[in-house]
């Protein structure tokens, strides 16, 4: 063969390789779930009535994330890179040892960086007091704890070069600053505490499996005094588990993970439309068990939620926030589950509730210097809904209460910044929000910062 018919050929194999996913767009769709994420849409070229001047923006980021293909050279990418360098091709996904993998959100936990403040732990501390003394009020038991990130339980296999500080991190700190309060169950050092041969977490997923769900089950209804559901004739293992993060490193493979099972007959039912263990709200009743049970949860909440449901005769699992407290009365049971690294999570947003009363304060307060105050006031699930940001100089030393008066009554604020309705300000750890009767008159508001031992700053609002 001559040479130039040799460089022809190849010229025109080049091209049509590099043809290929761009033909075959229209053909080849990937699976989106896989990778946690929306890929983009195809761009449209007129927008409300005018011509899309991003339109070929749009396009080069559609094309990059549709292209015929990508997901099985996304695939090779992230085998090779795994293999070969033991480093990941998915910027979400940290590559561990003996095959783990780790979710890479969960850091700044592990490495004990950028974490809360310590007035900011205290702030949620705070916050979770608030609502155990409107559970109490109520006359229903309280628990908060926090699901552990799967590095804090098996930092064994994270890879060597993600170093941890000296800190404490976010989860230890408030562990401290609860340790004396009822409400908290350290799930952490009560999973540690077992010793567990078996592995309670998933290798390829970021979640703990049915195993460590059932763990951490048996411990919360032995806190609520309660007794823990079935295991029939004991656990098996089945390799049936499609790992989260494994979807996203590999997201053509089946690669599936070790799950365990077992063979409990469930009595329970499910009251609301049920589509799947991730839906938004899940109520269920099982006629054979007694008492009911209010859950606030995440994903964590998926695993666990069938032993719950089994030993209540009603049960409503929500991951909506904010948390829904108005639900609550006596002889419930309310758990509040979040998983480690979104413990900050707790100062975003007020649990919908009508704020704790609280005695009158025998302090000399000064008033502060209001001018960067913010209050606003809206109609919210059928209360007045208060909330605002305060000057950071109103705030001294690292433990402080904030208490609203309205109507010549005081009620206690959460520490919270409302990130959603407070949009045009920068976020900051200086908000407060709260709940009052709907019919609560709020042409005069006086909040003020109780500082712990150092004093008390008020100011007042005229609406």
């Amino acid at each position: 063969m001559k040479k130039e018919n040799f460089y022809r050929i190849y010229a025109a194999a080049f091209i049509g390789v590099c043809l290929v996913p761009a033909v075959g767009t229209p053909f080849f769709k990937g699976d989106a779930a896989k990778e946690k994420r929306e890929l983009a849409k195809f761009p449209s070229l007129v927008q409300e009535g005018k011509i899309n001047v991003n339109f070929f923006d749009e396009f080069e980021t559609y094309f990059s994330e549709n292209f015929a293909f990508r997901q099985q050279l996304v695939n090779a990418d992230g085998r090779l890179k795994s293999a070969l360098t033991h480093t990941s091709a998915n910027d979400d996904v940290i590559v561990g040892k003996d095959g783990w993998l780790y979710y890479n959100e969960t850091i700044s936990d592990f490495q004990r960086i950028n974490t809360l403040k310590i007035r900011e732990i205290n702030g949620i501390a705070n916050n979770l007091r608030i609502i155990d003394k409107y559970c109490k009020i109520k006359g229903a038991d309280f628990i908060f704890f926090s699901a552990p990130n799967k590095n804090t339980l098996y930092p064994e296999n994270m890879p060597y070069n993600y170093i941890q500080t000296d800190k404490k991190s976010n989860l230890e700190n408030l562990t401290e600053t609860l340790s004396a309060d009822d409400f908290y169950m350290d799930m952490k050092s009560q999973l540690e505490a077992l010793n567990s041969s078996t592995a309670l977490y998933h290798k390829t997923d970021t979640h703990w499996n049915n195993f460590g769900a059932y763990a951490a089950h048996t411990m919360l209804m032995n806190k609520l005094g309660k007794g823990s559901c079935g295991v029939g004739n004991g656990w098996y293992t089945a390799n049936d588990r499609l790992g989260d993060l494994a979807a996203m490193l590999y997201p053509v493979e089946d690669a599936k993970d070790m799950q365990l099972h077992n063979d409990y007959e469930y009595e329970y039912t499910y009251t609301s439309r049920f589509r799947g263990l991730d839906d938004v709200s899940i109520t269920t009743e099982n006629l054979n068990a007694a008492g009911n049970l209010i859950m606030f949860r995440d994903s964590f909440g998926e695993a666990i939620l069938p032993y719950m449901a089994e030993q209540f005769a009603t049960a409503e699992f929500s991951r909506a926030v904010p948390y829904n407290l108005t639900k609550v009365k006596e002889g419930d049971s309310v758990i509040i589950e979040l998983v480690e690294r979104n413990l900050g999570n707790l100062l975003k947003s007020a649990p919908v509730m009508e704020a704790p009363v609280v005695g009158v304060f025998d302090i000399e307060a000064e008033k502060g210097d209001s001018s960067d105050a913010v209050l606003k006031i809206a109609e919210n699930n059928g209360m007045t809904h208060i909330y605002g940001i305060l000057p950071e100089s109103f705030f001294k030393g690292e433990n402080y209460r904030i208490i609203v008066e309205a109507e010549g009554t005081s009620f206690e604020a959460f520490n919270c910044f409302e990130e959603n309705q407070l949009k045009e300000y920068k976020c900051n750890s200086y908000g407060f929000s709260l709940y009052l009767p709907k019919e609560t008159n709020t042409d005069i508001i006086k909040v003020t910062v109780l500082n712990e031992n150092i004093g008390a700053v008020y100011t007042e609002f005229l609406n």
